[in-house]
């Protein structure tokens, strides 16, 4: 459902952008907003999950989650169904980082793997059906469908959780950083901000430059403070263990492909060749379809072939594939698209359990909350923060190329915006291109200090 949300929505943007006439560089505050959201929460979700255990703030999680998925119903403007998209961002920042540690703290070492490979492809088969299934409930139900769908789900998934996650705190009674929490809400808020209205003010203007050097030196500041503290917000120690930060920096490239697939793909299909909302999700569904299958494999056969494998050979194919979506042209058939697509999710299936896996294995079991919480701060922040800065380089070289051609027609707009997707697809391959380095540090094996904790829980409960 927290997945799902981010891409369904995705498929949708130019509907938005339409229905509220407003520009992309606003609406796409939808996605950045909601994904900065979920990266500012991280931080305190450990001192939460301690306090009230993992299994409280997992069902507490999800009925904020449903809560704001109403109130983005009945929005009444674009800036008020960001406003809610941005509380809904918190709830869903709490979501995936507490799963993931239920698991390294709930289910035996030996099958961890399995575990988190199934966790991947819950994570991986909602935005991978996202586009498809948003396609189809925008162009028949409108966009209030894609927040009315939270519900159920999200009442079952309530119901399931106090029945079969059982009850457990390993918390120690840290106590909370009010200031280093305000801190990172600031600097990772003026970074966005900045990099998100630098087409609009200029990247030179004081007000982008301003935002900047306060969202650097609030980050600093936090680090700085994080490191010499007993109790830190985020235990930025972790950082110190290999194999957690080599994972980390290639997770964060594995985000940035998936989202700057989702972010283009459906403005190129419906601004350029003009194409319905279904169409652009039925476009999508083979790679999906493709990313679920892979995913399944992988973690069988994880345990064999280790995670260097898999994860170099996923970041090749992410790389040729986020290469050829640059040879778009406004022609480019739709064959061309769907095997491209195709091959960079199942680059995507490749890699992002194996290296998730990889680095969270490294971690002591009792500080896994406080490893998945660093570790969705930065992925997500990551992720927030080049959509923005994707969007403003898609509408600067826009204006760029329409100013080149001389014309103002619609025909001129869409060459131009067809030459501004080619051109942030080519910096998604720089990206992909750079990490492959990275990927031969996961050859050697780090032991890990985790473990099963189920013999060592505190006031263990059946749920």
């Amino acid at each position: 459902m927290a997945t799902l949300s981010t891409t369904s929505i995705n498929v949708a943007l130019p509907v938005f952008m339409d229905d509220f006439n407003a520009p992309l560089n606003t609406v796409q505050w939808m996605m950045s907003g909601f994904m900065l959201a979920t990266g500012v929460i991280a931080p305190v979700i450990g001192f939460i999950g301690d306090k009230l255990s993992y299994k409280r703030l997992y069902v507490y999680a999800l009925g904020g989650f449903m809560l704001t998925s109403l109130l983005c119903i009945f929005s009444w403007s674009m800036e008020s169904l960001i406003a809610f998209r941005i509380l809904q961002g918190l709830f869903s920042g709490i979501i995936m980082p507490t799963t993931m540690t239920i698991i390294y703290q709930v289910i035996p070492k030996e099958k961890q793997a399995s575990a988190i490979s199934l966790w991947t492809v819950s994570a991986m088969l909602a935005p991978a059906f996202g586009p498809t299934l948003g396609g189809w409930l925008t162009e028949f139900y409108g966009w209030k469908a894609l927040f009315l769908m939270n519900i159920p789900i999200g009442i079952v998934a309530m119901i399931v959780t106090q029945r079969f996650i059982p009850y457990y705190r390993l918390g120690k009674g840290l106590s909370l950083d009010f200031i280093g929490f305000i801190t990172v809400i600031i600097g990772t808020s003026s970074l966005l901000t900045s990099f998100s209205q630098s087409h609009s003010w200029g990247w030179t203007s004081w007000k982008t430059m301003l935002l900047m050097l306060v969202g650097i030196i609030m980050i600093a500041y936090f680090v700085m403070r994080s490191l010499n503290s007993n109790e830190p917000l985020l235990n930025l120690r972790l950082f110190k263990i290999p194999r957690f930060t080599y994972s980390l920096i290639l997770n964060c490239t594995i985000t940035i492909s998936l989202y700057a697939g989702t972010f283009l793909i459906p403005i190129y299909l419906q601004k350029i060749q003009h194409e319905s909302t279904l169409h652009t999700g039925l476009v999508m569904l083979p790679g999906t379809l493709a990313m679920v299958l892979v995913s399944s494999l992988v973690g069988k056969v994880y345990s064999k072939v280790g995670p260097f494998r898999l994860v170099l050979s996923g970041v090749i194919l992410m790389a040729v594939a986020t290469w050829a979506m640059s040879l778009l042209s406004m022609t480019s058939s739709t064959i061309f698209i769907v095997t491209w697509i195709a091959i960079r999710y199942v680059g995507i299936a490749m890699s992002n359990m194996p290296v998730t896996n990889a680095g969270m294995s490294a971690i002591p079991s009792q500080m896994s909350g406080q490893a998945s919480a660093l570790m969705n701060w930065i992925r997500q922040g990551t992720a927030a923060l080049s959509v923005s800065l994707f969007s403003t380089i898609l509408s600067s070289r826009t204006l760029s190329y329409m100013g080149q051609s001389g014309a103002n027609d619609s025909q001129a707009a869409s060459r131009a915006l067809s030459l501004s997707i080619k051109d942030v697809f080519i910096i998604g391959t720089i990206l992909v291109v750079i990490a492959v380095p990275l990927t031969f540090f996961l050859r050697k094996k780090s032991p890990s200090a985790g473990g099963v904790i189920m013999g060592k829980m505190e006031d263990v409960k059946n749920g």
